[in-house]
């Protein structure tokens, strides 16, 4: 049998086919835009995420037996609002994750209603890309549309809409919404009431593995398919991607180095931090999470070679860092180039190089900019060990990941392991392993992850390395705090 992982990205849907092994047997992208109808807004029309499953699934079964295929499974770019009327029409585009207009609504939640309230409610404070602030926006500026709701949804609980005729949503993604009571995996009322909308607006509630339905007639048509293919709930895309690399179960870890960088730790029991620097939310795997993010992570690496250094050989860059020179550097960089998430949360924090001087070298700082988004992604991984969660070694993915130094810089940054799976691809794969134990092939997630990932190979720490770059992380985090009060003056 063959089962479906839909990637559900900002700039395309990546489809991928699995076969009961776990083995990817062909893979289809199909690139849709963006539209930015303001500045700091970000919208896209859910029509073309359904436009690329019906132009791509054919395309990803083309040589394939489409009998065969047993289950479909999404996992998706998460807290964009998706709002339909009564007919189920979608009723404006969807406003997306990465959208800044609410930061008026952001400041009415974490002020005045407060964020100790927030955390009460969901385990987590406000942020502009989440949902909450995205509906009470559309209730001031779009009273009319607003009127209307009759169901709000998410980027990928669309697809599965178009694909089931359910309106679902899952417990990892429904976290992001910062609607859901996350500890008792509900609606939480308090929030609703706060944003005017009842629970019957919301969505069903499931697991990210559980099955919301069958393909509709009219979806099966368009898709080729027969109409018994299983649809599971699907998840985030964090979540869904700590499912393709295998983290799952209690302390497992997940960094992820990306344009942006993640810390994602699995756990069986619920937590949050008391100053909500990292995100409290509901795992895939029936368990909870906590995440921390950063806005800029491999990017700034990018910046520095594009645009100050003018060069795209990456890797020649970092050929004169030799082993010698880690954990000795004496420039420090604070990879805040578009403000900090996790776990500072301050939109006014700026990159900064701290420690030139006449004899720094352009490896000196490139060396920097590895090292600092290897201390701001160590920022978060305390956190999570000040609760008490015991991570002995990650998983390590993304962009930068492919770089040796790097994996060499953050194994002994963190003074951990770090495992590099042989099959990453993200989302889509964890979604096509959702969909597998829906359909019964295995019992949980962990049984799944356990028989399909495979470590490829595994950085180790030095003892030495990492006791020289504890001193050099414990100068590292007294620069921001020296700096807080400067960076709004600098605005």
């Amino acid at each position: 049998m063959y089962y479906i992982g839909i990637d559900l990205g900002t700039s395309a849907t990546k489809l991928l086919l699995v076969d009961e092994s776990g083995k990817i047997e062909n893979e289809v992208t199909k690139e849709y835009p963006l539209c930015f109808p303001h500045p700091g807004w970000s919208e896209q029309a859910p029509q073309d995420w359904w436009n690329a499953c019906v132009e791509g699934i054919p395309e990803l079964l083309k040589g394939f037996d489409k009998e065969q295929v047993a289950g479909i499974g999404a996992g998706g770019q998460m807290h964009g609002l998706v709002a339909l009327d009564a007919q189920d029409n979608v009723i404006r585009p969807a406003i997306l994750w990465n959208d800044g207009r609410t930061a008026e609504e952001v400041d009415f939640l974490n002020n005045e209603i407060g964020k100790h309230t927030l955390s009460a409610y969901t385990a987590n404070i406000a942020f502009a890309g989440f949902t909450a602030p995205k509906i009470l926006w559309m209730k001031k500026q779009e009273p009319e549309n607003f009127a209307k709701i009759a169901k709000i949804m998410l980027p990928k609980d669309y697809i599965n809409y178009m694909l089931t005729g359910v309106h679902s949503c899952d417990y990892s993604d429904a976290s992001g919404m910062l609607l859901l009571d996350v500890q008792n995996k509900c609606w939480s009322k308090e929030m609703l009431d706060i944003c005017g909308v009842g629970v019957e607006q919301m969505p069903k509630l499931y697991e990210s593995y559980e099955i919301i339905g069958t393909l509709t007639e009219a979806a099966a048509a368009q898709l080729g398919l027969p109409m018994g293919v299983k649809v599971a709930a699907g998840a985030g895309d964090n979540a869904a991607a700590a499912v393709g690399t295998g983290t799952v179960g209690d302390g497992s870890c997940n960094i992820s180095l990306g344009t942006s960088g993640t810390i994602f730790i699995s756990s069986d029991k619920f937590g949050v931090d008391p100053n909500n620097a990292l995100h409290a939310f509901a795992h895939a795997d029936g368990g909870y999470h906590l995440m921390g993010c950063m806005l800029s992570a491999a990017s700034c690496n990018k910046w520095l070679c594009d645009e100050i250094l003018k060069t795209k050989d990456y890797a020649a860059e970092q050929v004169d860092i030799t082993d010698d020179k880690l954990g000795n550097n004496h420039v420090f960089f604070l990879p805040y180039l578009m403000g900090e998430r996790s776990p500072i949360n301050d939109t006014n924090a700026r990159g900064t190089f701290v420690g030139m001087t006449m004899d720094t070298t352009r490896s000196d700082l490139v060396q920097a900019v590895l090292e600092g988004v290897a201390f701001a992604i160590r920022d978060s991984f305390e956190v999570a060990k000040s609760l008490g969660i015991d991570i002995p070694r990650s998983n390590l993915c993304g962009g930068g990941s492919k770089s040796p130094l790097w994996r060499k810089i953050f194994a002994n940054v963190l003074g951990i392991p770090l495992d590099m799976v042989k099959t990453e691809q993200g989302p889509g794969y964890g979604g096509a392993i959702l969909a597998m134990v829906g359909c019964g092939l295995y019992s949980s997630v962990k049984e799944a992850t356990d028989a399909l990932v495979e470590v490829a190979s595994t950085t180790e720490p030095d003892p030495a390395l990492t006791a020289r770059y504890e001193a050099r992380y414990q100068q590292f985090r007294r620069i921001y705090p020296c700096l807080k009060s400067l960076f709004p003056e600098l605005q």
